[in-house]
């Protein structure tokens, strides 16, 4: 009976006190509320209530810091833990911590009391898991690891921060640019291979003839030019993690080989006999529909159902531009990191933002915060600078998205009258790599031309880090100076 149950409210904001003492009284449950920790842990210590509801910081004490002596004391209380504070290192923390749930505010007063119904009808565990209280919890004043406060957002920390202390195998769904790949690293870098590699392998830039001896290696005399034996990702992964993005453009016969892994948890490789035992956690990602693949038989479905054991969907950033300030500072500030000027956004700027659709999506926004912090001189980026950059109404100007048709069209045109007039004649192998390294060329020598030689901007328009632009102008032997072209 509702009534029986007496739910513990401790949060420093009177008016969420008051909220939440009249929802759960009309409910018929017995409520006490508190503005301080050391309240609530009289209470606990004297054995009084059923639930605990309360906020992170309050002002005696971080509430996050008295849940393990909670647990240690009454370790079947429940636990609800609300915070202003709602990054995933929040969720991770509560979570780790022995809270039964963790809700960002502001909170949705139906979903709390959804919440509040299931944790006292959910049986607590009779033995908690021996290292609950104790497991290493990052710290708040480390980098977070994805940006964002969106209810979307908030939705996939909490299904992070559920994950953390599993191997689940884990599928990502999301358009590009939307940083799938983020997602992966912060389950491996906060879960429990931490300690371990992470490994990450495209599966759209790997010729097919090669998937499977990337993936799993090879022995010595298995094909031509197998020199020696390869060390494939699976074991370069052992211990840790292994990313495989883009998995909707493996072929069927990689596919056969990944389904047995994941089902016998063991793999050969090319050319191999003995079994290998793979000690990874999968972690796959893809921007297509892989039901869609499945009922065009392009994709097993047994595989789908093998990855899909927990999906996530990470939304593009039309559906979370409440996101889109903070993560434009955030890439102003690695913009000063790499040798960028400061910049600050005005407010006529944010709201410009807000605006674009991005159908780059987060890398997107990332490039063009970069060219933003390269290229203007302003110390302050107003709306007007946002919609030059984005092409927004002008009528003279191609939109971000015809621009990269026209770009992809050109390409084209040259590459059917390369094949038309070497059709007979093409290489064996490597076409792939030689046509990437044959644009790159022009493609540094104009960018860098474009920015007078300066290879910080230059690095900065092309999205690349610093260092790996100096490589390629020594690599590609491009000359370096003022007004290149």
């Amino acid at each position: 009976m509702a009534g029986a149950a007496t739910i513990l409210v401790a949060d420093d904001d009177r008016a969420i006190r008051t909220v939440l003492d009249q929802a759960l009284a009309r409910l018929g449950y017995d409520v006490r509320t508190t503005s301080n920790a050391g309240t609530l842990w009289q209470w606990v210590e004297e054995g009084l209530g059923d639930l605990v509801i309360t906020d992170v910081f309050m002002p005696d004490e971080n509430a996050l810091d008295l849940i393990p002596r909670i647990k240690q004391v009454r370790p079947q209380l429940r636990i609800l833990v609300m915070s202003a504070q709602n990054t995933l290192l929040t969720a991770i923390k509560a979570t780790e911590r022995g809270a039964f749930e963790y809700l960002p505010k502001p909170f949705d007063l139906n979903e709390l009391i959804s919440v509040v119904q299931r944790a006292l009808v959910t049986q607590p565990p009779e033995n908690p898991p021996a290292n609950a209280n104790h497991h290493e919890a990052p710290a708040f004043d480390e980098p977070l690891p994805l940006i964002g406060r969106s209810p979307a957002m908030q939705d996939i920390y909490r299904v992070l921060a559920r994950l953390m202390g599993t191997d689940l195998t884990v599928l990502i769904n999301g358009e590009s640019g939307t940083g799938k790949e983020l997602i992966a690293r912060a389950l491996h870098n906060y879960g429990k291979r931490k300690k371990g590699p992470f490994v990450a392998i495209n599966m759209a830039a790997i010729p097919r003839d090669l998937i499977e001896s990337d993936l799993f290696g090879h022995e010595k005399g298995a094909f031509t030019g197998a020199t020696q034996r390869g060390i494939g990702r699976f074991e370069q992964a052992r211990g840790g993690t292994l990313f495989l993005d883009e998995i909707g453009d493996m072929p069927l016969e990689a596919q056969t080989r990944l389904l047995r892994v994941l089902q016998e948890g063991e793999f050969t490789t090319v050319g191999g006999r003995t079994p290998v035992r793979a000690d990874v956690r999968i972690i796959a990602a893809t921007h297509r529909d892989l039901r869609q693949l499945v009922a065009q038989g392009q994709f097993r479905e047994d595989l789908y159902y093998r990855l899909n054991v927990v999906p996530i969907r990470v939304p593009p950033l039309r559906e979370r531009r409440e996101d889109i300030p903070a993560l434009a500072r955030h890439f102003l500030e690695q913009a000063v990191a790499i040798g960028l000027p400061r910049k600050g956004l005005h407010e006529s700027a944010v709201a410009r933002l807000k605006a674009h659709d991005w159908p780059g999506n987060v890398r997107e926004l990332e490039n063009l915060v970069r060219r933003l912090a390269a290229l203007y001189s302003e110390d302050v980026i107003t709306g007007d600078i946002i919609a030059a950059e984005l092409s927004d109404g002008k009528t003279e100007s191609p939109a971000p998205r015809q621009q990269a048709e026209s770009l992809a069209a050109c390409v084209q045109q040259h590459l059917e009258a390369y094949f038309a007039a070497h059709g007979g004649a093409l290489p064996a192998s490597g076409l792939y790599h030689r046509v990437l390294h044959e644009i790159e060329r022009p493609l540094l020598r104009l960018t860098l031309g474009a920015t007078n030689g300066n290879q910080i901007k230059a690095a900065a328009v092309l999205g690349l880090n610093r260092n790996t632009l100096r490589k390629k102008i020594r690599e590609l032997d491009i000359p370096v100076g003022r007004g290149i072209n």
